[in-house]
């Protein structure tokens, strides 16, 4: 039978599959499954007509008959295969993600949290699609920063290190003792929420410094030009 417990974790999570950021997280789940399987498709459409092209050749030169029909099928079928089971990624873990391109690394923990929602209290999965958009935000940054940097370490550390400790911290906590306070302190459910919406926060504001080191290498490079150009300008005018 269920208890109200229960039935309130249900209804919380259905308003968080109805609210804009579930949605949105859930587009997202869509989006990156859909460019998956399109890569795919790629993969096999191009080998396929390799491998027809390489057929209709060698037809110009010598009748293929049809014995090299069925050949020319059969390589298409096991080229298919082999891109279909090449493309399979492995399933990311947080060891994988320590060592990952740093890239790389906010679809696969994103791509991790989602595989941990299920183990989740509902508020916290509320907070895993805050994170979702926060690291599909600082993806692009990452993609041009060197590893090498301080802030690409602090970012590899929060999300790659902390985060997935913090998760499977909880998980480890027996079901019957997540609710309730420990030591005077405060729940395991509230810490996981707590820890989750500072992490959150954290990449927040890391993606607003990497933006604003951007931003004023942009207005650095603008003002270069005008002094270059605008300036010898006016110089040859006098």
């Amino acid at each position: 039978m269920a208890t109200s417990d229960d039935i309130i974790e249900h209804a919380a999570d259905f308003l968080r599959r109805i609210s804009p950021e579930g949605r949105a997280a859930a587009r997202r789940r869509r989006e990156r499954r859909a460019a998956a399987f399109r890569r795919i498709a790629k993969r096999v459409v191009l080998a396929c007509v390799a491998i027809l092209a390489v057929a209709i050749a060698i037809g110009f030169v010598t009748p293929i008959g049809a014995m090299g029909v069925f050949a020319a099928v059969l390589a298409m079928m096991l080229a298919s295969i082999a891109i279909i089971l090449w493309s399979q990624t492995p399933e990311p873990t947080p060891e994988r993600m320590a060592g990952v391109d740093l890239k790389l690394l906010p679809a696969q923990t994103g791509e991790w949290l989602e595989k941990q929602r299920p183990a989740l209290p509902s508020p916290a999965q509320r907070q895993l699609d805050y994170l979702a958009q926060n690291l599909d935000a600082i993806a692009p940054q990452l993609a041009t920063l060197d590893p090498r940097q301080p802030e690409a370490m602090e970012v590899r550390r929060l999300i790659g290190d902390e985060l997935p400790e913090l998760v499977r911290g909880y998980q480890k906590v027996p079901v019957a003792l997540r609710r309730q306070p420990l030591n005077g302190g405060p729940s395991p459910d509230k810490q996981l929420l707590e820890g989750l919406g500072t992490i959150g926060e954290e990449i927040a504001r890391m993606n607003a410094r990497l933006a604003d080191g951007d931003l004023k290498a942009l207005a650095t490079q603008q003002r270069f030009l005008e002094i270059k150009y605008k300036g010898d300008g006016e110089m040859g005018e006098n």
